[in-house]
């Protein structure tokens, strides 16, 4: 029985899960948080590079700020796209403007810009505000092993 590592997106302890366990709501074995939730959850830098570091699940960053009308926009799709991914993916959410030095780590140059992390590095990239559909069509391209 295969065991995933999860990074927990309220304390940052990092979890190991059974995979068949995936769909069944896993919670932080620390705090109690979910773990599979299917919802978007707003990152600090730290927490957000742990989880692409560590995690065995596919994590998508949404890099945006709060000023930006088309990250605006696209905030509702991302979390629509979230609900479908799961248990595949996780989706969360870098605000640029309170974290900075985190488009000069990742050379986010506009935004929105999506990262798709797996395996410890960055596997694609997608700038601009796209669909729900899009979104969850563009993670799968992009996360396939």
């Amino acid at each position: 029985m295969p065991s995933l590592k999860i990074t927990c997106l309220d304390c940052g302890q990092v979890n190991r899960v059974p995979s068949e366990k995936l769909e069944k709501g896993p919670v932080c074995g620390t705090c109690g948080a979910k773990l599979m939730d299917g919802k978007v959850h707003e990152l600090d830098l730290a927490t957000m590079q742990k989880a692409a570091r560590v995690d065995d699940l596919p994590l998508v960053v949404d890099f945006w700020a709060p000023w930006c009308g088309p990250c605006r926009m696209m905030a509702p799709e991302f979390s629509k796209a979230a609900g479908e991914l799961k248990p595949h993916a996780r989706l969360v959410k870098v605000n640029t403007e309170a974290h900075p030095k985190a488009s000069q780590i990742y050379g986010i140059r506009g935004i929105p810009t999506m990262a798709a992390f797996k395996g410890g590095r960055e596997a694609a990239r997608q700038s601009g505000a796209i669909r729900a559909n899009q979104i969850v069509d563009w993670v799968r391209g992009a996360v396939r092993s």
